[in-house]
């Protein structure tokens, strides 16, 4: 009579790896692919773990060195070690839990220790302290560390609203002195352009004047040459005389004057005579 062997069969997937069993005690890891597995000799496929990274996202409560409570997000990437596998499957019975309570030693440890500026410019070196604690403990049961992030960084409601209400008025604050100083330049190009106008305007009327006084000149020359026996003083009081009546003239003729009161008669004539022979002679003296 021949012998008759019975074989069970099993398939552990990609990216996996089974952990084989010989009458209760470890035996192998089965690669991915299809396996046989004899019942009558104690082989079992006792398991299978997944080769994939995992990610587990932790949030911790902590104080910082100034007394404000914070609430930090860490995502921590892991994997099972193909050749430490079976470490995994029997050191361990919840590996979340576990490195979950490392994290949470490991960063109650080292935030108290930092300000809560110190902690949003410094989480890089938490995560940093975190990470090389858990390879260091998750390494001798079959895990890998790949990476850790600490993803957020929430401090108390009323301290975001105290550290906006701290950033809002440093902004107004700069934004105050901005404004200063842009009013501060205006102010100071305003003067310039005032004195600017004003130089100008000085200059303006005394090329006026002087335009003015080169145009009586030239006139009681031409008049003096060509009446002979006037005398510069009577060509003046008579351009005077005549300038007056058209200045009278030129008064009356304005649609937009309604009462205007002049002081009239000859004494007058004879005094602007004389204060447009004085401004003559001095333009005269200041050429020189």
């Amino acid at each position: 009579m021949a012998n008759t062997c019975f074989y069970l069969c099993g398939c552990v997937n990609q990216a996996s790896i089974g952990v084989v069993e010989k009458w209760g005690r470890f035996a192998k890891l089965a690669e991915p692919g299809f396996h046989f597995f004899n019942p009558f000799a104690g082989e079992c496929l006792a398991g299978v773990l997944s080769t994939r990274i995992s990610s587990l996202e932790v949030r911790i409560e902590t104080k910082t060195k100034d007394n404000v409570f914070v609430q930090l997000v860490c995502s921590i990437q892991y994997r099972v070690v193909k050749q430490n596998a079976d470490d995994a499957f029997y050191e361990l019975q919840n590996p979340r839990e576990q490195i979950q309570s490392y994290v949470f030693d490991v960063v109650r440890a080292i935030v108290p220790r930092m300000t809560l500026d110190e902690l949003f410019e410094q989480k890089g070196e938490v995560a940093k302290a975190v990470l090389e604690e858990l390879e260091k403990v998750m390494g001798a049961y079959g895990y890998s560390i790949e990476n850790i992030l600490m993803v957020d960084i929430i401090p108390d409601t009323a301290v975001r609203k105290a550290m906006n209400e701290i950033n809002a008025a440093q902004r107004l604050q700069l934004a105050s002195v901005y404004k200063g100083e842009a009013e501060k330049i205006l102010q100071v190009k305003k003067a310039e352009a005032d004195a600017e106008a004003k130089y100008l305007g000085g200059v303006g009327v005394a090329r006026q004047r002087q335009a003015i006084t080169d145009g009586l000149r030239e006139n009681i020359l031409n008049f003096s040459h060509k009446v002979e026996g006037a005398t510069a003083k009577e060509v003046m009081d008579l351009i005077m005389v005549t300038q007056y009546f058209d200045t009278i003239k030129d008064l009356g003729n304005s649609s937009r004057n309604t009462t205007v009161f002049i002081p009239h008669g000859p004494g007058h004539i004879r005094d602007i005579s004389e204060q447009i022979r004085n401004g003559m002679m001095e333009a005269s003296s200041s050429n020189i």
